[in-house]
Parts: structure tokens; sequence; C-alpha cells
């Protein structure tokens, strides 16, 4: 069903347009929308009768009424003030709009619910082919599905606003499983690589946070070639955005195929990691590390083990480096100039991590 904001707005641009005053009323003489003040009730009569009529117009006192159907079935009833042949065909005229109008949102709902069902793995096979047959949706187009996230909950416009940016006469799909995200389903075209997906996500969240909804996040998965595997990458994209938030915290933007070990982190049970933790610190825990030692660590990996430049962009002599490695090393038995040592203290403090992102959640 069309909502009341949407019937609003239709009808004002007609008022714009021809001049002539409009109400749109429901089945039971109820008014919806309107573009002149009338008392209440003032057609309630009337307009009851005229649903009972087999007429699909009727000139009443100084007013036309129109019946606006969903598929042969009394919907509305629009109201136009005057009477005459020019009221008649400017009644005519718009009632032929708000029936073109319920058509348009019918299919648009239909079309939505049906990708809602698809990416949430609601649908058999077979229904998935024939539906989407009905609905005139290609079952073998290139498809990747993209959720976009603010920080905290979702804006109210924010469906709305991530739909204009694609156009109504895109092929992409813009819809909501939850109430904290908006899911994309978008085609892509042959040539389009993930610079081009990028390009797309960061326009998005620029376009959201130029409206004032802060620290958007976006998220995407692989490219399917199938309408069937569609909640396959909507999977994807949803374990890129948690592990994004886990793991790349400072990106507004993260693919499924850039999670790296923190796809496998992000899947192990929770006694598991305890488990591992344990083992590599014992009762310690990397939290318990002054901010010193943090900093050299996370500076150490980022310039990939190279001691001399850690070095130059701590603005410490070299030795002192080294001191501070040998330091840590005494207190967990790794040593990060080691390959394989430096490799299991990476991943123990993304498991760490990983667990202070659970327990906060309440997991």
């Amino acid at each position: 069903m069309i909502s009341n904001q949407i019937l609003q707005n239709t009808i004002d641009g007609l008022k714009t347009i021809s001049r002539v005053d409009f109400v749109v009323m429901d089945t039971d003489g109820n008014e919806v929308a309107a573009t002149v003040a009338k008392e209440e009730g003032e057609f309630k009569g009337a307009v009851r009768d005229f649903v009972k009529s087999p007429a699909d117009s009727q000139e009443f006192s100084n007013y036309q009424f129109f019946k606006i159907y969903d598929e042969q079935v009394t919907e509305y009833i629009l109201v136009v003030i005057g009477a005459g042949e020019d009221s008649y065909m400017v009644g005519k005229m718009a009632a032929f709009q708000l029936q073109g109008l319920m058509v348009a949102y019918k299919e648009r709902f239909d079309k939505d619910n049906f990708i809602k069902n698809l990416l949430l793995d609601n649908l058999l096979l077979v229904d998935i082919y024939s539906r989407s047959k009905k609905l005139r949706i290609p079952t073998e187009a290139k498809r990747t599905v993209m959720i976009v996230e603010p920080y905290g909950s979702k804006e109210s416009n924010m469906l709305e606003l991530v739909r204009s940016y694609f156009g109504t006469g895109s092929k992409d799909f813009v819809t909501a499983v939850d109430e904290n995200s908006v899911v994309i389903v978008k085609e892509v075209q042959e040539a389009d690589t993930r610079a081009e997906m990028e390009k797309t996500a960061l326009g998005i969240k620029g376009l959201l946070e130029g409206e004032g909804i802060s620290r958007i996040h976006v998220a995407y998965g692989n490219i399917v070639s199938e309408i069937k595997e569609v909640s396959r990458s909507y999977k994807e994209a949803k374990m890129a955005m948690d592990v994004g938030k886990i793991f790349f915290e400072e990106r507004g933007v993260i693919a499924y195929s850039e999670l790296g070990i923190g796809r496998l982190i992000y899947q192990l049970p929770i006694p598991l990691c305890k488990m591992f933790i344990g083992e590599i610190f014992g009762g310690k825990s990397p939290d318990d590390f002054d901010e010193e030692t943090i900093t050299t660590i996370h500076k150490f990996f980022e310039n990939s083990l190279n001691v001399s430049e850690t070095s130059r962009q701590l603005f410490i002599h070299r030795n002192t480096l080294v001191y501070r490695l040998d330091k840590l090393q005494k207190s967990t038995g790794l040593d990060l100039r080691v390959f394989e040592d430096a490799i299991t203290f990476k991943i123990a403090l993304m498991v760490v991590k990983y667990m202070k992102y659970m327990e906060n959640f309440d997991y």
C-alpha cells in the first residue's frame, strides 16, 4: 500500500498543475490526504454509497468521485472539488495517475519482499526461479550484496537516501532486513573491479555522512553469477561487516575478500580462544603491557619486522628498540624478530581483540 505521505505529495503536485483541489479517502470515508481543509465526515455517507455502487466515477453535488483500484478491488476514493466537464477530465487524469502509482508501488513491494526472502534463504530453489520470472528479474546477472550500517541506530530516512543514490531506473535493489542496516543487491558489469565496488561504497558513505548520519560502515561480499547465490554474498557481507568492526575499525569500507586471517579468528569458539591466549601469555594479557611496549609492537609489525625503519619512525636508537624486543621476549618467550614468533604474537593480539569485542556485545 502507498504511504499517506506519497499520496499527499502526489495530489499536491496535481493541484499545482491543474489548480484543482483533491481529497483522497479510504473506503470507509476517512480522509487519507487532501489539498484543502474539509469538515470531518463531509463526504462519509456519499463515499460509502459510491463504494457499493458498480460505477467507476460519479458526480455528487459539487464534487466528482473516482474509484482507485488494487487488483480490481476498490482501495481509495478520489474526490475532485468541482463539477462539470473540466473537473471530470482533471479527475480522470488524476485517477489514472494514482492508479499507475498503485501498480508501481505494488510491484516494488512484491520485488522488495522477494529480495528479502532471497537474502534470508527463505525460498526453495524452484520458487526463486518462478518468482524471478514473474517479477521479470534476470536470474543470471552478476551481482554482489552490500550492507550499509551507521555507528549507532539506523536513521529513519537512510533507506530512502540510499535508494535515491541508485535512482528509480536502476537494476539494483535496495531494502532492509533489520532495524540497523540497509542492504543493496547490486548488479555489476563484467568489467567491474574491486576498485569500482570501492568507489560505489565510498559514494554511498559520502552521501549519508553528508546528510549528517555519522560513521557509516559499508561491507560487501563476493560477486555471484546466479540469483540463487545472492544469499551467499549477503552472508559474506554480514561477516565482512562484523569482522571489519573488530579488526579494521578505522576503515569505513571493507570487502569480504580483504578479511584475511580475521575471518578465521571470527569463527573460533571463545573457549578455544581463551585456551590459546593462556598458552601464549600464561596468566597475562596484551592489555597488561605498558603503552610504550604496545606502540613498539604495532610499529614493528607495520614496518614488516624491519628494526632500522621502526626505530627511525619511533625516533629512538636502534639499540633501544632491540632492548625493548629482548625485554618482550623474556616476558612472553616470543622473539618478534623471528617470523614464526611474530606470526604467533600477531594472531594472539587479534584473538584478544576478538574476545573483547564479543564480551562487549554479550556474546
